[in-house]
């Protein structure tokens, strides 16, 4: 009985971030500025790409529409209550079944974004070398549309699953990284780390290796198909989601080997201070994520430049009246007709 009371203290001690050397309020302005502003980039990104019906159907747009959605929920949704945790701390009473929904939105969402982005790793292959696979209709959803769709559904399912009927009694402690209520399923039981392993590690290391082949196979690529005006098409489509992986290599990525490195064996004194650091600052992937996938957007750059060019340069320029030289005068007879 003891072990086992020295087992979940140990968790609560490696989820608690006790080490994480930022005060309260540091960590307060830390989440609220670059959420709204990454609130607000979001939706002028979405209006960029929705509203127009060529860059709505294009097939590289459409995981990244997703991912701006999944971020704009976690933003509008989990780090508010993450925020109104930073200012009334463990004074602030939350109820059952607010826990329980904080814990799903936090964990679903965050789970669906690693896992979305680890598939459209794997994809963007697809959509750079080989695009005849999507050639017809029946393609398209079996390869584009059917894998995004199952895997947002198995997430939610899961989750709900793992949230709301647990095998194990929730006690309901906060992390004091975020304040987010930790489930009993990441404490150690086969399910969490079954979770740990199949949506946090292999998907990071899928996001990793995939990244690097793609940008290895465009190298490669390069001299051969430089000159061919597709060839460019789909390298910037695979250039576009390189940029974005190097979110998930800084944030994503050390979280995930000290995890691991948890996992097998490493002692807990060792790596607690700099996991709670890895863990607090993940949610800039969501943060930035709008702000590096626009700058990868061409004709967004563009447009943006061109209506602020348009008004700081704006001027009113009066109309000039013509000159009477210019003005030819016809006239008729008595009867109605032309004479010049």
């Amino acid at each position: 009985m003891s072990d086992t009371n020295d087992t979940v203290e140990e968790e609560e001690e490696f989820y608690s971030g006790s080490d994480l050397a930022l005060s309260i309020s540091a960590r307060f302005w830390l989440y609220l500025v670059p959420n709204v502003l990454s609130i607000l980039c979001s939706f002028f990104v979405l209006y960029y790409l929705l509203f127009d019906r060529t860059r709505r159907q294009a097939l590289n747009n459409h995981v990244f529409i997703v991912l701006l959605f999944i971020g704009l929920l976690f933003e509008l949704i989990d780090i508010p209550l993450t925020l109104h945790y930073y200012r009334f701390g463990d004074s602030w009473q939350l109820t059952p079944s607010v826990s329980l929904f904080w814990t799903y939105i936090d964990f679903a969402l965050y789970t669906t974004q690693i896992i979305i982005f680890a598939w459209a790793t794997i994809e963007r292959h697809i959509l750079t070398f080989k695009f005849q696979w999507l050639s017809t209709k029946k393609k398209r959803f079996f390869i584009h549309y059917l894998p995004l769709i199952t895997l947002i559904i198995y997430i939610f399912i899961y989750c709900c699953f793992i949230i709301y009927f647990p095998p194990c009694e929730n006690l309901y402690y906060h992390s004091y990284i975020n304040g987010v209520p930790v489930p009993c399923v990441v404490e150690k039981t086969i399910i969490g780390k079954l979770d740990l392993i199949c949506h946090q590690i292999i998907p990071t290391f899928i996001i990793v290796i995939f990244s690097i082949a793609l940008g290895i196979r465009i190298l490669y690529e390069k001299n051969r198909l430089n000159q061919l005006i597709q060839w460019r098409k789909q390298r910037k489509i695979a250039i576009q989601l390189l940029n974005t992986s190097m979110l998930y290599f800084f944030f994503n990525f050390p979280w995930t080997v000290i995890d691991l490195s948890y996992e097998i064996g490493l002692s807990i004194d060792y790596i607690i201070r700099v996991r709670s650091y890895a863990y607090y600052f993940s949610c800039y992937i969501i943060f930035l994520f709008p702000f590096v996938y626009c700058g990868s957007l061409s004709g967004f750059r563009k447009k943006l430049k061109k209506f602020l060019c348009c008004q700081r340069n704006g001027r009113v320029i009066p109309l000039q009246p013509l000159p009477m030289k210019h003005v030819r005068r016809t006239r008729f007879d008595q009867n109605g007709r032309i004479i010049y």
